[in-house]
């Protein structure tokens, strides 16, 4: 998918650009990072699932772990229109590894035990989940992706239902159940879906930074 090639002229809303190889090579990691991160997610949900022993729940820290990382690649990588969200999105996702790492060293039992039993811990945990949020609301009102417009609301309805005690057990297995799949229909289209639309259009890119440095000099 990133063989060399000629790059190619589009005609954009400010004006013409070209996709390059490396705007191209920045589309496929991205696509990667999500398919790391569904299979990650979607193997430790699975495992949450089968109710497994107290020391297979160790591996959720490898693969939580692995989500993680998984995710930020594509958040470095994603285009989006807006600097400022895109930038939001980013710090959600620092916080949220960081209150990772903080319950992963000062509680002893797995970490995914951690979170289960204390759900307060989710307040911190849970900036990586909205972070993930936001790029299902940005390929919603991108691309008009269904399984997206589920994954939107789905993720903060289980996170915040089970932080007060709102849904019963059941229900949170379904709706994780459901959050996996999902997700996997979702980075599964992606790795097929035409490059071009994810690169987006360059001359609005362009159009916004311009407008960031006027505003800029003029402040100066």
């Amino acid at each position: 998918m990133t063989q060399s090639f000629e790059p190619e002229l589009y005609q954009g809303q400010f004006g013409e650009f070209t996709l390059t190889a490396d705007d191209r090579k920045g589309v496929v990691i991205y696509r990667a990072g999500l398919l790391t991160a569904v299979l990650c997610f979607a193997l430790g949900v699975g495992l949450v699932l089968w109710h497994v022993d107290k020391s297979v729940l160790q591996g959720l820290t490898f693969l939580y772990t692995g989500f993680c990382l998984a995710l930020g690649v594509s958040l470095l990588t994603i285009h989006i229109y807006m600097a400022a969200l895109h930038r939001a999105l980013q710090v959600f996702w620092v916080i949220g590894c960081l209150a990772a790492v903080a319950i992963g060293h000062l509680d002893p039992e797995p970490f995914a035990l951690t979170v289960y039993n204390q759900p307060l811990s989710i307040l911190g945990i849970g900036f990586t989940f909205a972070a993930l949020t936001g790029i299902f609301f940005k390929e919603a009102v991108c691309f008009n992706r269904l399984e997206t417009k589920f994954l939107t609301p789905i993720v903060p309805l289980l996170l915040l239902g089970h932080m007060v005690g709102w849904l019963p057990l059941p229900l949170e297995q379904g709706l994780l159940a459901l959050w996996a799949l999902l997700f996997l229909v979702f980075a599964v289209r992606k790795v097929i879906q035409p490059i071009p639309p994810d690169i987006g259009d360059k001359s609005v890119f362009a159009y916004l930074e311009q407008q960031r440095l006027t505003k800029a000099k003029a402040a100066s």
